[in-house]
């Protein structure tokens, strides 16, 4: 299916970039999540039209990636988790946990999908986590993992 898309997208293209991509990769996540359009003539002039508008929008979402980062860049932040007595967790700590830590810490609105764990949080520990801005800024930060004392 031919699309055009309405902003950069990591490893996909970049604005008023026409390609061709698998039909539910282009209804189910560049269409849905306005990333793109179906690629019609009509379309095509239209974004054409637009496409200096979308790239100062663009530019302007990328420096504001670039502010998170320069403020949360390496940055530790503190789990505590109920676990075992062999440190493993009931559980795990999922993207949307770290999002709302990022939200109630910093006040800093990181989708959850933006969210990548190098590997996945089961036990106490330390943890990178790779947060994914925009498609030309990407951050990481820290996740220490500690055992929660019952009172």
């Amino acid at each position: 299916m031919r699309v055009i898309l309405l902003e950069n997208v990591r490893n996909i293209g970049s604005i008023g970039e026409i390609i061709d991509v698998k039909r539910g990769f282009a209804r189910n996540y560049l269409i849905a999540q306005k990333k793109a359009l179906f690629a019609s003539k009509d379309n095509i002039k239209e974004v054409e039209k637009i496409k200096n508008e979308l790239n100062k929008k663009d530019q302007d979402l990328k420096n504001n990636a670039k502010l998170i980062d320069d403020k949360i860049k390496n940055k530790e932040y503190i789990i505590e988790k109920l676990s075992t007595e062999n440190k493993e967790l009931y559980g795990s700590v999922k993207p949307t946990e770290i999002s709302k830590l990022l939200s109630d810490k910093d006040r800093i609105n990181i989708k959850p999908s933006m969210i990548q764990p190098a590997k996945e949080i089961k036990s106490i520990g330390y943890y990178k986590v790779y947060l994914n801005l925009h498609s030309d800024v990407q951050s990481s930060i820290n996740i220490k993992v500690i055992q929660k004392v019952d009172n």
